[in-house]
């Protein structure tokens, strides 16, 4: 039975090569991970999604990669994108784009549930720059935040990003804490395959030059409790993004590791246990560290020569 079901699961899914470089021991470790997280699957009782990205060979692996998730804060991603794009576009010379140093005075009208900074500040009084929300986003998922940067970036203005990237599926339809809009059915949505595609065309600078490119991921790294760093080295540069709602857990981001950065979207939802959908996340990337860990310090015929090494034998 065991067997049969891993049959069926793997059947779901798929590994790309985008060049010949990838040679045949490494595709090994990419069916050891297909397998691990076959297995991890067959425990959690709901609906998993991962899109992973080998940035330096392209290499992919994707289950269930095109079916669309909520995605609760991790469509703060395209949020804080559609900033840093304007910001750029502003240092270019247009008019009317947001820019990191606008200022905000704290209105009490703007605050919302789950805002666990500018809930605490002053209205009419504490004042902060569009970078110091966007900070705050991140870090902490301050809703109030979020809102603040959707209406000064304008919605309509993130979404013609996603589609402008070919995201079709990648939609902010609502702000954060609008039940209304949520018991309507508006979600904010996305697919495995389509985040895991923003994040790699921000990295490629498709959206976003340098040095507002740096800054971008410098303030998405911000440290904060989630999932995939969660097992990992706590040295390693990671920018992601967590997303919660009842019976839905997500999480997507870039892994820096030297040598071998990679992009990883885990979603999951229909939860019966959300506990278990966030340690299916964390185990997911641990597993998938584990091969890009053993990529980056090997030859390409799989030698590992660590610092501090005596030498050959």
């Amino acid at each position: 039975m065991r067997l049969a079901f891993l049959g069926f699961l793997l059947s779901t899914v798929t590994v790309h090569a985008a060049d010949t470089a990838f040679n045949a021991k490494q595709e090994v470790l990419w069916d050891h991970l297909r397998l691990a997280i076959a297995g991890v699957e067959q425990e959690l009782d709901g609906v998993l999604g991962v899109a992973v990205l080998d940035l330096s060979s392209g290499q992919q692996l994707l289950v269930r990669a095109d079916e669309v998730f909520p995605q609760a804060s991790s469509i703060k991603i395209a949020v804080l994108a559609e900033l840093y794009h304007q910001a750029q576009q502003s240092e270019r010379g247009a008019s009317g784009k947001a820019t990191l140093a606008d200022r905000y005075v704290v209105r009490a009208a703007d605050i919302v549930p789950d805002s666990s900074i500018l809930g605490g500040l002053t209205p009419g009084v504490s004042s902060l720059t569009n970078r110091d929300l966007a900070t705050i986003m991140v870090a902490v998922s301050d809703n109030s935040a979020t809102n603040v940067l959707i209406d000064r970036v304008g919605m309509d203005n993130v979404v013609h990003l996603t589609e402008s990237l070919g995201l079709a599926h990648t939609q902010l339809r609502r702000k954060m804490m609008d039940l209304q809009a949520a018991a309507q059915g508006r979600e904010n949505i996305s697919t495995p395959r389509e985040m895991m595609k923003l994040l790699e065309q921000i990295y490629r600078g498709k959206v976003i030059a340098p040095p507002l490119l740096d800054d971008f991921f410098n303030v998405l790294a911000t440290n904060k409790d989630s999932w995939i760093p969660r097992d990992l080295p706590p040295d390693l540069k990671i920018a992601n993004k967590p997303g919660e709602l009842e019976g839905v857990r997500n999480d997507s981001g870039i892994v820096f590791l030297k040598n071998r950065p990679y992009v990883i979207c885990v979603m999951t939802t229909y939860l019966a246990n959300e506990r278990a959908g966030e340690e299916a996340i964390t185990r997911i990337s641990q597993l998938a560290y584990g091969v890009f860990d053993r990529l980056s310090r090997a030859s390409d015929l799989g030698r590992v020569v660590s610092p501090g090494n005596g030498g050959a034998r």
